[in-house]
């Protein structure tokens, strides 16, 4: 089968290249190109948003509001289901879509999907299950009531990394507290988002519930919406920097925020591990997508004891996985997202060896068509390289020797950021004793992959405000009414 015959349908770049999402309506207005990571080449053009579409989106999120908030929490709930039930109809056209505009392998594109698909379903029964509150007050003046009302027109902005996930892990929780939104995805992988609000239309999401505009101009027309007083909502997934700049914009009006930002991910591997689950769990963890995920493992800690065998295998596994373009079946490795993505990971690599660092495989950008990098391993890295100290969104394994639990969380905890962290022993309460003094939002014990739509997704310290999934991810959408009543 030829690459033109898989890519019909939902995975045909041009079926989702009409022009911006505004009110239930494709309005054309200049273009992006849309470039293939695997080749350089273009796939599509996507409109582009200027001030004003960003206004026309905010009217129309306005229009809808007051009905969508109206509608009762089992209607939107199937509609959600609804949704759920189209993306998984579509998935390896849409999982095909995702590898030619992000660069992911199919299999990561295909787990995107249906964990994407997954926070419409679990908002779908979470909708019907908003939480109140009743009680009567300590001194028995008067009774507590607490109802939880839509926060309002809720502005997304998604990351390039998980177009589809990044997505509806917001749309998702909004849209069951009542919500209408304002999606903005990532000018690199705008196809995806497209797509989907097309299966949002099929579905019975009504006009102007879901907007989806792209620019090229992110900072102006998100600075406009934020600066409007009927947006009260401002989701974001990305780059720290990015995230105080938005911070700092939303305080202008006082909007609510939710921040999912960067990670640098410990992983710890003790002495008395199980080496081949320590290594399943780091491929895991660092390979899923290429290593571009927010919660990568950024750094192995490998006890003095097992490091040899750890640094053996997973050179052994790394040096042994195929790279090639996202879309083909064989691929296990893609490419990076830019070519700038490929040169900031050579940066941090080559400065890491400069410093002392050996290479057991890999370490030099590959040269040929497309943004690609090879898996690599890296000992004996100095602990303050700048590659233990950023986050390297690619797939690259620095790996520290320790030998003390003392040492370890030191090590572990010594960053600005907070969003995940590994563990591997198998004496729980060893990793537990030591998960707890972690600085970290999530902790995987004995697991290289920790999200979950049934689990609060966020971080600590600079990694961001709020939580995503679980059933507090509904909650960021909404507000609690406190009623004093007396009868």
């Amino acid at each position: 089968m030829t690459l033109q015959t898989r890519i019909s349908g939902y995975a045909d770049p041009a079926l989702h290249a009409e022009g911006l999402f505004i009110g239930g309506a494709w309005i054309k207005r200049g273009g992006i190109a849309v470039i293939n990571p695997s080749t350089g080449d273009r796939l599509a053009d996507v409109a582009d948003a200027t001030v004003e579409d960003a206004a026309r989106a905010v009217d129309a999120a306005e229009a809808a509001a007051g009905e969508w908030r109206a509608t009762p929490a089992r209607k939107r709930s199937e509609i959600l289901r609804r949704w759920f039930e189209l993306m998984t109809q579509h998935a390896e056209e849409l999982a095909m879509l995702i590898s030619l505009e992000n660069g992911k392998a199919l299999p990561d594109a295909r787990g995107e999907v249906a964990y994407a698909a997954e926070f419409f379903r679990w908002y779908a029964e979470e909708a019907t299950r908003i939480p109140g509150e009743y009680r009567r007050t300590p001194s028995g003046s008067h009774n507590i009531m607490v109802d939880h009302e839509p926060i309002g027109i809720a502005v997304l902005i998604t990351p390039w990394n998980f177009p589809a996930a990044m997505a509806t892990r917001k749309i998702g929780p909004a849209l069951a507290a009542g919500c209408t939104v304002i999606l903005k995805p990532a000018s690199e992988t705008p196809l995806t988002a497209y797509a989907m609000a097309r299966l949002g239309e099929q579905a019975g999401v009504p006009s102007g519930v879901v907007n989806v505009l792209t620019t090229s101009n992110p900072s102006s027309v998100t600075n406009a919406m934020l600066a409007d007083p009927r947006v009260r909502k401002l989701s974001f997934t990305g780059s720290t920097g990015v995230g105080r700049h938005l911070l700092a914009e939303a305080a202008k009006s006082v909007v609510s925020c939710s921040m999912e930002l960067g990670g640098n991910a410990p992983f710890i591997v003790f002495d008395d591990a199980d080496l081949d689950a320590a290594l399943d769990g780091a491929m895991i963890a660092k390979m899923r997508n290429a290593g571009e995920a927010c919660t990568a493992a950024n750094r192995f800690y490998v006890q003095s004891g097992i490091h040899d065998a750890f640094v053996a295998g997973l050179t052994k596994r790394m040096a042994g996985l195929k790279i090639g373009p996202g879309y083909d079946p064989e691929t296990q490795c893609g490419p990076m997202i830019t070519t700038n993505a490929v040169r900031k990971i050579d940066r941090l690599v080559s400065e890491a060896i400069a410093g002392g660092a050996r290479v057991t495989t890999g370490g030099k950008p590959l040269e040929e068509g497309g943004y690609f990098y090879p898996p690599t391993v890296l000992e004996n890295v100095p602990v303050d390289a700048a590659i233990a100290r950023e986050e390297i969104f690619g797939p690259v394994a620095p790996v520290y020797k320790f030998d003390s639990d003392e040492e370890v969380i030191r090590l572990a905890n010594d960053t600005e950021y907070g969003l995940a962290a590994y563990i591997y022993s198998k004496d729980l309460a060893r990793a537990l004793r030591v998960g707890k003094r972690l600085e970290t939002g999530m902790l995987g014990i004995n697991r290289g992959l920790m999200s979950d739509p049934a689990a609060p997704f966020g971080g600590v310290k600079q990694s961001g405000l709020g939580r995503e999934g679980g059933v507090t991810g509904i909650l960021e959408f909404m507000e609690p009414k406190y009623y004093a009543v007396d009868y």
